[in-house]
């Protein structure tokens, strides 16, 4: 990690957003949104800073900063971002234009976040061996829980975009048809096993026309950054219609996320070795290097009224498909990919049992309650529970956190 100066500004030691982070969101300020960083308790306007000649010569306009999504801005790459976050680091680490700085530093207290991107396709893939290991022995055979392509492809399907939602926005649980007993006919109402999913994503810029494909050794340069996901799932609604294309209504009603978009670069200090991978991987897949990174996450339920209790502790180090994989596979037929396209990972779950990623894990399909504070026990999610996700690295005394990200789940229409 380079040795950068502290920040002039007051950060505390266990903020997420240290002078190391310098992620990207939209930020509502007096009914205006704008595209913003964040340093400690202050979002950053990038407007004002270019108003004041302080991003000049790198490659921006003053409308890329006053628009109300981060994709304009993408448009200019990872060679444009980078430089970008370069400069937002050394304003606030040196102070010679500090006074100019200072008007641009807006009190969190005194904004609202706003979703960043403007998602154009949503793709969820399957990617955590622990997680698929757990599913397929708790639905299929133990002895053989995972399908034979599981270790050969990084599954994925092509999820539904437009209801993707921000931290902060409240949900209803699902409605949808449920086959409860196998020798009776199936049934309609709300969800009764509802579920969320521990997840990461990342966002990509625009990449390659249609046709070509992007490498592993490439796919970092595709990548804008990533944010913390909560695929929720409707576990009774998806076991009755996944037969024969997959998750259909039990996936699409919401999907939650942070509001920030930590940068790539921001998260390479981080950088660990994956899971050894076997069998050998298509040359397609092969990579070098240290391609999974050691993010700790922490999921938490709070009743409504009652305080939160953490129910996981996982890490997005156990991925067994790492991003760049991800990214090779899904374009190595020529599917193209743009400037805030979404990817999540797929349920992160860790080798131990506070590390699975899901309540259909913690509770093995609700057969062992996970108890909260106060005597409360939770099989799956109830109306009027909140779903808090919290992610961060931390090295050398060194953090780069996300957040979170917190959805309230409201009774069914």
């Amino acid at each position: 990690m380079g040795e950068l100066k502290q920040s002039w500004v007051t950060v505390d030691s266990s903020s997420d957003f240290s002078i190391y982070n310098i992620p990207f969101g939209v930020v509502n300020h007096n009914n205006s949104k704008k595209v913003a960083s964040r340093i400690g308790d202050f979002a950053v306007d990038l407007s004002v800073l270019f108003s004041a000649g302080l991003l000049n010569n790198l490659g921006f306009i003053a409308s890329d900063f006053e628009a109300d999504k981060l994709n304009p801005m993408m448009k200019k790459g990872k060679s444009g971002t980078r430089k970008l976050r370069n400069k937002i680091q050394e304003l606030l680490s040196d102070e010679t234009n500090k006074a100019e700085v200072e008007k641009s530093l807006i009190s969190i207290s005194n904004i609202s976040m706003e979703m960043p991107i403007e998602i154009g396709d949503y793709t969820d893939f399957y990617s955590s061996i622990e997680h698929a290991t757990n599913v397929g022995t708790m639905f299929r055979d133990p002895d053989n829980a995972l399908l034979p392509n599981w270790k050969y492809i990084p599954v994925g399907y092509h999820g539904r975009s437009s209801s993707i939602i921000l931290s902060g926005q409240e949900i209803h649980r699902p409605k949808g048809q449920q086959k409860p007993k196998d020798d009776e006919p199936p049934v309609f109402g709300p969800c009764k096993l509802l579920d969320f999913e521990l997840e990461m994503g990342f966002v990509t810029y625009d990449g390659k026309p249609l046709g070509d494909s992007i490498s592993t050794a490439e796919a970092d340069d595709y990548i804008f950054g990533m944010v913390l996901f909560n695929d929720w799932s409707a576990r009774d609604i998806q076991k009755w219609e996944y037969v024969p294309l997959g998750p259909f209504l039990a996936k699409n009603f919401a999907s939650s996320m942070s509001a920030w978009i930590v940068t790539l670069d921001a998260l390479e200090p981080f950088r660990v070795a994956g899971p050894k991978q076997d069998p050998a991987v298509f040359p397609y897949l092969e990579y070098s290097g240290n391609k999974n990174i050691d993010i700790h996450l922490e999921v938490q339920i709070q009743p409504e009224g009652d305080e939160a209790s953490t129910v996981c502790n996982s890490n997005y180090k156990h991925m067994y498909w790492n991003q760049s994989q991800q990214l090779a596979h899904h374009t190595v037929n020529g599917c193209d990919i743009h400037a805030g396209d979404l990817y999540a990972s797929g349920t992160i779950s860790g080798p131990t049992k506070e590390s699975f990623g899901s309540m259909l894990e913690l509770s093995w399909k609700g057969s062992r309650p996970v108890p909260l504070k106060n005597g409360v026990e939770r099989k799956f999610i109830q109306d009027h529970d909140t779903v808090i996700m919290k992610g961060y690295c931390e090295k050398n005394g060194k953090r780069v956190g996300f957040g979170e990200v917190s959805t309230k789940v409201l009774p069914s229409k």
